[in-house]
């Protein structure tokens, strides 16, 4: 999958189209990834101990992988990524995800 938790991503299809956010959680199998502040649904939820009142709680819902992409920090858009090899200063080579308009580095380290 291309998005990584605590990812920047805007979404480019859907209700939500055109909304930033941060991953909160991926879901790996089913390629699907919580925004937040993306995709809301209403739970209907019975009074617990936790929660007395119980009532209807508002939460994000996973949306597929495909409807979002990275926001590059330099090109301060969204944009496809592709992984590149970093030699670091240990002499270890190491994967990273980097923008494919600039080569900028996108999310750190893989």
């Amino acid at each position: 999958m291309h998005i990584r938790k605590n990812d920047q991503v805007i979404v480019i299809s859907g209700n939500d189209r055109g909304k930033t956010g941060k991953v909160l959680k991926t879901y790996l199998q089913t390629n699907r990834v919580v925004v937040e502040g993306i995709s809301f649904i209403k739970r209907h939820t019975r009074p617990t101990q936790t929660n007395p009142q119980g009532g209807i709680v508002e939460r994000e819902a996973p949306i597929n992988a495909s409807n979002v992409m990275v926001i590059c920090p330099k090109c301060n858009e969204g944009v496809r990524t592709r992984s590149i090899e970093v030699t670091g200063s240990d002499d270890r080579v190491r994967h990273v995800r980097a923008c494919c308009k600039c080569g900028e580095m996108v999310g750190g380290e893989g």
